[in-house]
């Protein structure tokens, strides 16, 4: 068994330090929109027109696309297919491509990479992608087939049938799930990456990147292969009871799992799960995709909740030098834990700690956070542009008019003002360190212990930066204070007395930034307080339900950068249709205003002298 797959596992876990080869220019952006229904509406185009987005994240190319476009349910979840038949869905992608890139968009495309609609028999024969994959596989198009079985490409149970569900019931139809350890099935991905890029996209984001308890041989070879390069016999024996690597079998190799259940060998498993998945994902996006298109946006659709980890977060044991490597933006999924408020507990349904970590993290390249949120659409676009994110992910409501109203006015005031957004970096006295290396050794509690230390700072208004604890140690060099979480739980720092400092309730988050461009400091206010629905929880039915309640007397006395002198202050506010200048008062090496009167989000822009 291991003879057979030895050749291509060893790629597996020896990386090369670029996967892309050549560097390339960094991509910058600040707007993006994304839709998995409702694009195919007349409508959808003119708002594009209006919003101006400079990503447009819609289109389908990988399983989703191939498994369905065909079958009677093309209509429905989860890709809403505005016509039946693979070359004529085909061919619709292609011209609305072609009309987003003729409004000034750059087009990426919903790429599934192991998620299988269908049934490979039974009355009706194949249906769905076994269907496609048996009958409707266009040489021509695609290339020759990898293999002839489909079946073989499939994650397997430990008795070697294939991992099946009936999540979704779409059509009646299973639920499958490819492995990516199969270099057959990466062909398969490779020849859907050529057919997308013929279509007209700019890039892809990838998604269901799930690495079940598959037993298949690949995963089985590739683990043992794994576990061979990273520990001694000796050390395999005493730290994970394998006596006998090549004969040991596996009853589980698996994937995410529960963290009470967690061991140093179940960490393994996940940790193998994520660099295989990080390899797979390197093949097939980056270097085959950019070797057809060089200029080609990869990405990936991964989850992060509210720092959920071992039992989510698909980078969760990725090393350092993996993580998010090769990759030109990041979108992370908060899930149900940030789209409603509980305003009387303190609760804001924010991602502003997930922001400032992903930031930290991705060396302050673009980022979204997917928030399932539809109706605090102001505070959703506010939150990233003031934590260095690109807003604003799902649920860009075109369709209702007051929603379509304010995404406009918010998105031509990120327009308008792009200076101050595109490639800026965080201004940030502080920097508080996520516990990574901790999570790796199963410690969760150390991930609780940090979230409470990060809404505690936010409340305080401290401005700071988060960044992983394995960050290299220059990364820090330049903060006032490092805050690493001691061994046990203790409470957050409160002396802040010398730090800036900034009068306003705990709804109003703050941070600050410096424009790429300029001799200016940026502050950003955001307001999350608001009339809640009745019901507690809820996320609310739309935009009318946000109901923003307006914050004014906000003082702040902020620390400038060593010799600067403040010339003007300046506030910018997406529903004041001009500056307003405000009074400021500068000694000491610090300056001190006061906010005007703002509904959610507020600009200041303190003029330094060069």
């Amino acid at each position: 068994m291991m003879s057979r797959f030895s050749c291509t596992l060893a790629i597996l876990v020896t990386w090369p330090r670029q996967a892309g080869g050549q560097e390339r220019p960094r991509l910058e952006f600040t707007r993006l929109i994304a839709h998995w229904d409702q694009y195919a509406d007349p409508a959808y185009l003119t708002f594009v027109e209006e919003a101006r987005p400079e990503i447009v994240q819609v289109g389908f190319y990988g399983a989703h696309f191939w498994s369905l476009a065909h079958t009677p349910q093309y209509k429905g979840y989860p890709a809403h297919f505005p016509v039946q038949g693979l070359d004529e869905c085909g061919a619709w992608f292609a011209e609305l491509n072609r009309q987003l890139r003729q409004r000034g968009a750059r087009v990426v495309g919903h790429f599934n990479v192991t998620f299988l609609v269908g049934d490979p028999d039974g009355p009706q024969g194949p249906r769905g992608f076994f269907k496609f994959y048996r009958d409707l596989w266009d040489e021509k198009q695609l290339g020759p087939k990898p293999i002839a079985d489909p079946i073989d490409f499939l994650q397997k149970n430990a008795d070697g049938t294939p991992i099946v569900h009936d999540t979704y019931q779409i059509g009646g139809m299973k639920e499958y799930w490819a492995c990516l350890n199969n270099p057959q099935w990466r062909a398969v991905l490779k020849a859907w990456v050529k057919v997308g890029i013929s279509r007209g996209v700019d890039g892809f984001i990838a998604n269901y990147f799930y690495r079940h308890n598959c037993l298949c041989p690949h995963c089985r070879a590739g683990f043992k292969e794994y576990l061979a390069q990273r520990f001694t016999a000796d050390e395999l024996r005493r730290q994970l009871g394998i006596a006998d690597l090549a004969g040991h079998q596996f009853s589980e190799i698996v994937g995410w799992h529960d963290p009470k259940e967690s061991t140093p060998l179940r960490r393994e498993m996940l940790r193998f799960s994520q660099i295989s998945t990080k390899r797979a994902f390197d093949e097939v996006f980056v270097r085959y995709g950019r070797s057809l298109k060089p200029d080609l946006i990869v990405a990936q659709w991964n989850h992060l909740g509210f720092f959920s980890q071992i039992s989510g977060d698909e980078r969760c044991l990725l090393p350092s030098d993996l993580w998010g490597r090769d990759e030109d933006y990041l979108w992370y999924s908060t899930g149900s834990a940030a789209c409603y408020t509980d305003l009387a507990n303190g609760y804001l349904g924010e991602g502003t700690l997930q922001a400032r970590y992903l930031r930290g993290a991705f060396d302050d390249k673009p980022f979204t956070l997917g928030k399932y949120e539809q109706s605090r659409i102001r505070v959703a676009i506010a939150e990233l542009a003031a934590n260095g994110g690109a807003p604003m992910g799902f649920y860009t409501r075109f369709r209702d008019p007051e929603a379509r109203a304010e995404i406009v006015r918010y998105y031509r005031f990120l327009e308008r003002h792009d200076a101050l957004y595109r490639a800026n970096r965080p201004y940030a006295e502080a920097v508080l360190l996520f516990p990574r290396t901790r999570v790796h050794g199963g410690d969760i509690a150390a991930v609780e212990h940090f979230k409470r230390w990060g809404l505690a700072l936010l409340d305080q208004h401290v401005l700071f930066d988060i960044r992983p604890d394995d960050a290299p140690p220059d990364q820090l060099a330049g903060y006032r204070r490092v805050l690493r979480l001691p061994a046990e739980e203790a409470p957050p720092p409160t002396d802040w007395d010398d730090f800036s400092r900034f009068d306003a309730p705990k709804t109003v988050r703050v941070s600050a930034s410096r424009p790429a461009r300029g001799h200016e400091l940026t502050l950003h206010f955001v307001n999350y307080n608001r009339t809640e629905p009745a019901q507690p929880k809820s996320p609310g039915r739309g935009l009318a339900d946000e109901k923003p309640i307006p914050v004014e007397g906000v003082r702040a006395e902020v620390r400038l950068p060593p010799g600067a002198r403040v010339r003007q202050v300046q506030v910018l506010i997406p529903e004041e249709p001009e500056p307003i200048a405000v009074a400021a008062e500068s000694r000491n090496g610090r300056v001190q205003f006061t906010v005007p009167k703002f509904l959610v989000y507020a600009v200041v822009r303190i003029d330094l002298q060069p």
